[in-house]
């Protein structure tokens, strides 16, 4: 396949292209791709074995987004800072260690560099200022670096599986940031409610269709086959990093939260299943109800895309105040939930609502000093929700 795609980069048939992607197991950067050099704005050479960048990259000046995912790079190739246009970066799932000082384009706004190795930030990130949308789950960072203070316009971060022994009173007072992931921290507060929880054996569920399969696991429709035959769900959860951090912090938080009628109420958690696979059993949302919204777009960045819903303002009233409820029965269960979106919440026509997806969750502790500042990040993301209910409204 890439022999073809080469060989028609260099006859010139795909001049004037400005997206380009190519997954072959590479293991260096195909300059046939600089016949693109004039136009190219997105580049996908993700899922290949580069471990470097060639010196003159910064040729691609109108360079936008750029996928690296996927691959061997063990540090950031400083010739990025020459796309000038460069605005999202990933290098999620390589192996890096290091960020050299100024090797990060100033605007760059969506940077997602998960599933790594890396031990420090460089003192120039601050130099970001556009950055919004920062993905560092799965690394070892223990510090983040005060400059950060500078990045004024972050509005999402997931730092969660890291090293970080404390968060920084300057990280919860930046004045956009409206979504933050840090469970799987020594800062995260830790919680036993798993124990309280009851175990349901694995040879009680008869497991009968998935329903569906995000970055942490996969959710199945399944029936207590010794009881009352009532419809269940399943959730089994991957052993890896996912981008809001570890699947088992996510059952934890699942746990923590009890019962509220507007959050899915978890009923056990899946014990003796014969791979070692944790899970939980959860009640199984009536057919009724549907997912409000889909997840941010390229364009949008850290706002979730509704263009093809219409809902009435009663509805929308309905819905803003049942998360609501949900979020301060959270709060009050020292849970900050990291998620809220249109694309976690169920509803159905009347406007009765779920909030869902507890993966960017964290514990923490409702007595320490930065509480009442963890809990604003959550309600700054309820007011962003309601702001996009609100675009949907019929006249």
């Amino acid at each position: 396949m890439s022999h073809e795609l080469l060989e028609k980069l260099s006859r010139g048939e795909l001049q004037g292209a400005t997206t380009f992607a190519l997954s072959d197991s590479l293991t260096d950067f195909p300059r046939e791709i600089f016949a693109l050099e004039e136009t190219l704005e997105v580049l996908d050479l993700s899922k290949n074995r580069l471990k470097s960048l060639p010196k003159d990259f910064g040729r691609f000046k109108k360079l936008k987004i750029a996928f690296f995912s996927d691959n061997l790079f063990e540090e950031i190739p400083s010739v990025l800072s020459e796309c000038t246009e460069l605005g999202i970066i990933a290098f999620k799932s390589n192996r890096l260690r290091t960020i050299p000082e100024h090797s990060l384009p100033v605007s760059t706004h969506w940077l997602t560099l998960t599933n790594n190795q890396i031990e420090t930030l460089p003192d120039s990130i601050g130099e970001c200022t556009n950055l919004r949308k920062v993905g560092l789950a799965g690394n070892r960072i223990a510090v983040l670096p005060d400059s950060m203070k500078a990045c004024v316009n972050l509005e999402l971060l997931r730092i969660s599986a890291n090293q970080l022994n404390h968060l920084p009173h300057w990280l919860v007072e930046l004045p956009k940031l409206r979504w933050l992931a840090f469970s799987g921290n020594p800062c995260a507060h830790g919680g036993n409610e798993s124990s309280e929880l009851e175990e349901i054996h694995w040879d009680r569920l008869e497991i009968l269709e998935q329903l569906g399969q995000g970055a942490s696991g996969v959710i199945s429709r399944a029936r207590l086959s010794d009881s009352s035959d009532e419809p269940v769900a399943v959730k089994l959860f991957k052993g890896e990093v996912t981008s809001d951090g570890f699947p088992l912090d996510e059952m934890s938080a699942s746990i923590a939260a009890g019962t509220h009628r507007h959050i899915v109420p978890v009923k056990g958690k899946i014990a003796n299943h014969p791979e070692q696979i944790q899970g939980v059993v959860m009640e199984l949302i009536p057919e009724r109800f549907t997912v409000l919204g889909n997840p941010p777009s390229l364009e949008s960045c850290t706002r979730d895309v509704l263009s093809h819903r219409t809902l009435t303002r009663e509805q929308v009233e309905k819905i803003y105040e049942g998360i609501a409820s949900a979020v301060d029965h959270l709060h009050s269960r020292g849970i900050l939930h990291g998620d809220i979106y249109a694309h976690n919440t169920f509803f159905d026509e009347q406007g009765q609502a779920i909030l869902g997806d507890f993966g960017a969750a964290t514990l923490f502790d409702p007595l320490h000093e930065l509480a009442e500042k963890l809990k604003q990040l959550d309600r700054r993301a309820l007011h962003c929700l309601h702001e996009d209910l609100m675009s949907t409204v019929t006249a």
